[in-house]
């Protein structure tokens, strides 16, 4: 009596393919058999050796016109299993019609219903002008360096010839639904302090630790300024404002021994609307006035802030948000808060969207026990559907002739 849609959802979330070792090959090779079975053209793309991006093509009629690009990603984060209450592998559907696995929400739900949004189409008898294709891309939460960064470079992504794109969001625990049309850009800034090391008994002038503590200061003073103007502004959200974490903290050799070198890590997400060269300004700054030899490196500096027009000029946005306004969707336009591989896509200059149906639903992607209800992801076919008619059906632009 299981709705087919959710039987083939339940089979994708059983494949494996969580870090260190995600089972790429049974991924690809799931995603080719449904591709073959809805008639879809099929192309792998290896873009380094053992990552490979799947594509699959629904033809339009004018193949000359920018396409539709559907992407989704197929790993998934690590489990603490112990804290789960079903196996994260085995997909179980509770009474409730819950469906518990990891890839629930992040983002396996969406790779279906892409593909189940086209077998209703198809099967009634719907094609369009502009083509489709979906992209099922590896390493994305690993930050996507062997996945969408390198194959936005690759001849195969230019030949896609893309038009607008859309890829994952997330879920809302209210009723609107959440539409992303930028992201913070990632900074993991590493700093080092050196100073004097001698004898734990005494006191040493100018040491590694009393300039760290300067630099920690610095640093979580401001994180307290941006947690507090997110606290005291209802109209921000998180993707609004800068976040800022020390993640790591290294130093030391022994417990008598002062040390001459220590280090800090700080996880750094800064809005669009930032200017990244004064901030970065501010982060010398900083470091500058904890004292000497005091000195930072980046270990990721992304510098795109292109985002998506949501303006109803622009023919994309307009198709998008006619057909939420003519199926009552609610919607909550934000900055994305943490990175997706979208942002690969804007850096090379095509409009994404990041969007997963998936309201009245609490947010749990990398989180223990993370469900989806059947209802909410049967909607989402039904959202997608209706979306890729009005997309795949925009008028020609100016630029296409």
């Amino acid at each position: 009596s299981e709705n087919p849609s959710v039987t083939l959802f339940r089979e994708y979330l059983r494949i494996d393919t969580v870090h260190p070792k995600p089972d790429y090959d049974a991924a690809v090779r799931f995603l080719e058999r449904v591709g073959t079975d809805l008639g879809l053209a099929c192309q792998k793309v290896e873009v380094c050796q053992g990552r490979v991006v799947l594509i699959l093509t629904w033809q339009g009629k004018n193949p000359r016109l920018r396409s539709i690009l559907l992407n989704s990603h197929t790993d998934v984060v690590p489990v603490f299993e112990e804290h789960w209450t079903y196996p994260p592998f085995e997909a179980v559907k509770d009474s409730q019609g819950n469906i518990y696995a990891r890839g629930a929400q992040d983002m396996k739900c969406v790779s279906i219903q892409y593909l189940e949004a086209i077998r209703r189409l198809k099967t009634e008898g719907k094609s369009f002008a502009r083509t489709i294709h979906l992209t099922f891309v590896p390493d994305e939460e690993v930050g996507g360096h062997k996945g969408m960064e390198m194959f936005v470079q690759h001849p195969e992504f230019k030949a896609l010839n893309v038009g607008f794109a859309m890829d994952e969001g997330l879920a809302s625990p209210s009723d609107t639904f959440s539409v992303f049309y930028g992201e913070r850009s990632p900074w993991w800034i590493k700093v080092k302090c050196m100073g004097s090391p001698g004898h734990g008994s005494r006191f040493i002038s100018n040491t590694a630790a009393e300039k760290m503590h300067k630099v920690i200061n610095s640093f979580l003073a401001f994180r307290e300024s941006e947690k507090q103007r997110l606290k005291s502004d209802s109209s921000l959200t998180l993707g609004d404002v800068t976040s800022l974490n020390m993640t790591m903290l290294e130093g030391g050799v022994s417990f008598n021994v002062v040390p001459s070198e220590m280090a800090a890590s700080f996880d750094i997400r800064i809005p669009p609307t930032v200017d990244l060269k004064a901030f970065e300004e501010q982060v010398a700054t900083w470091c500058h006035s904890a004292g000497d030899g005091v000195t930072y490196e980046f270990h990721q500096k992304c510098m795109d802030q292109h985002i998506t027009s949501t303006e109803e000029s622009d023919p994309w946005w307009k198709a998008f948000s006619g057909v939420c306004r003519d199926m009552k969707l609610q919607l909550k336009l934000e900055i994305f808060p943490a990175a997706t591989d979208s942002r690969y896509i804007r850096a090379v200059r095509h409009p994404a969207i990041g969007f997963s149906p998936m309201n009245r639903t609490p947010v749990l992607l990398h989180d223990h026990n993370e469900f989806l209800n059947e209802q909410v992801f049967l909607r989402g076919i039904e959202i997608y559907s209706c979306l890729l008619t009005a997309l795949a059906s925009v008028p020609p632009l100016p630029a296409e002739g």
